[in-house]
């Protein structure tokens, strides 16, 4: 019996021995784009060093846009990702924000890190009686 608890104290100390030197490793979190409204957006542009990015297609753009965006059609985005700046906040808008969210998630993939999407979109910001470019 004596043996039996030696054993079994043996295999405790050991089993603790071992789980101290296996840290639990913690995969990176999945970095991730935020979301903003347009008071929010607004409050962005207006503190500057925020690039803003308008993903609508160039007839949308047309029919009025955020001063100082820049267009760069969510369906081409991916190839055009070196005319963005990697040092800067970046506000990715769109008609209602759909396609601001599928753009932000494309800018998060390619690894840029401060990412903003703003939700409702250009309807919104005219809703809220913000200024638009046309």
């Amino acid at each position: 019996m004596k043996k039996f608890y030696f054993i079994a104290f043996a295999c405790l100390l050991l089993l603790a021995a071992l789980s101290g030197c296996v840290a639990e490793q913690k995969l990176p979190e999945k970095a991730q784009y935020i979301d903003v409204n347009v008071q929010q957006a607004k409050e962005m542009i207006d503190s500057g060093n925020v690039f803003i990015l308008d993903v609508r297609t160039q007839e949308e753009y047309d029919t009025g846009h955020i001063k100082n965006s820049t267009l760069i059609p969510v369906q081409v985005l991916d190839k055009k990702l070196n005319e963005l700046p990697r040092d800067k906040k970046i506000l990715v808008y769109c008609k209602s924000g759909g396609r601001s969210a599928q753009a932000s998630g494309i800018l998060v993939n390619d690894g840029f890190k401060e990412i903003y999407n703003m939700k409702g979109g250009i309807t919104d910001w005219t809703n809220a009686g913000y200024e638009v470019i046309k």
